[in-house]
């Protein structure tokens, strides 16, 4: 009974926490444009896939997100994450059926982007002698593909992207289409890779303007960014497949940190990824299974999300199915 009562205890101080997280929070910008979008992408996707099946829909979360520390902002603290893994994963998962609302950073990596240089707008075209703009020969195949898949992919109604860049406007828009998703069940799925900041600046308790730094040192004290993982598990999207990832440097505590990420969360997969190691392989945790998913180029893997995903893929289609098998008494 004390144990209960303690969880309880907790379980409520959590969900105060999140409470006064998203009441103090500065607004989306244009929120209804977005709930729309989201709504009618959904329902576009949930309703049929072509066949008189609803199509499985991934909200892939990917980038990392910034801590303002000024209300006008000039500073901010940043979390480490190119947005490679995400924009592979989603193109990764559109080839296996999904749909897939992609909540990204702004700036970070795209899909179907990945092949072109990194300044691909300069590196891509060249002026021809008369001036006119020609996409260069040596790029000419990747940029057709690239152009051909995301339009494919967008015009399909299989892609929606989703930009955010604070740490305010990231948790708003996942609880937005995690409410949205709600109704889905065991076909929605959150791939969480997203590098989610563990503290920030309460917004209330930000200066308006600049820090001056003729002021001196600053000191500055940073809240807990409350544990959004529960929430999203418990009340927003219960029967939805849900992945996380847990990154550390360390590889001696990782496994036991994703294992215990498993646990606390309710996680239904939870990829665990060490920072020297992470391109080549990862370590898929799930109740009673460690998998170890390596790049295999003599499989023609280009990149170590392509197994990944075809494995959690799979994973997927035993959990709709074990959700879908009317429970004996």
């Amino acid at each position: 009974m004390e144990s209960r009562n303690g969880s309880q205890v907790l379980q409520e101080a959590l969900n105060e926490d999140i409470t006064s997280f998203f009441r103090s929070a500065p607004p989306l910008k244009d929120d209804h444009n977005v709930s729309r979008k989201v709504h009618d992408f959904i329902e576009q996707n949930s309703s049929s896939s072509g066949n008189g099946k609803s199509r499985r829909i991934v909200c892939v979360t990917s980038g990392g997100t910034t801590v303002p520390l000024e209300q006008r902002c000039v500073r901010y603290i940043d979390n480490f994450s190119s947005g490679h893994r995400g924009a592979a994963s989603t193109e990764y998962f559109i080839k296996a059926g999904y749909a897939v609302v992609f909540l990204h950073r702004r700036g970070t990596c795209q899909p179907y982007c990945r092949s072109l240089p990194e300044d691909s707008f300069l590196e891509c075209l060249e002026l021809t002698r008369d001036s006119s703009v020609q996409v260069r020969k040596t790029h000419s195949k990747a940029v057709e593909s690239a152009v051909r898949d995301h339009h494919s992919a967008v015009e399909d109604g299989l892609l929606l992207k989703l930009p955010f860049t604070t740490i305010f406007e990231y948790l708003q828009n996942l609880q937005l289409v995690a409410l949205s998703m709600k109704n889905l069940g065991s076909c929605g799925m959150f791939y969480l890779a997203a590098a989610v900041s563990d503290f920030y600046v309460p917004w209330e308790s930000m200066t308006e303007h600049k820090i001056q730094s003729a002021s001196g040192p600053l000191d500055m004290r940073l809240s807990q960014v409350p544990k959004m993982l529960s929430v999203l598990r418990n009340d927003w999207a219960p029967m939805a497949f849900c992945i996380s990832f847990k990154l550390e440097t360390d590889s001696n505590i990782l496994l036991k940190k994703a294992d215990m990420a498993l646990r606390k969360y309710k996680m239904n997969a939870v990829i665990a990824n060490e920072l020297l190691t992470r391109k080549e392989e990862v370590t898929v945790i799930t109740t009673g299974e460690r998998i170890t998913v390596r790049k295999n180029k003599n499989l023609g893997d280009d990149d170590v999300e392509k197994p990944l995903i075809n494995l959690l893929v799979e994973e997927h289609s035993a959990y709709i199915k074990e959700a879908d098998t009317p429970k004996t008494t």
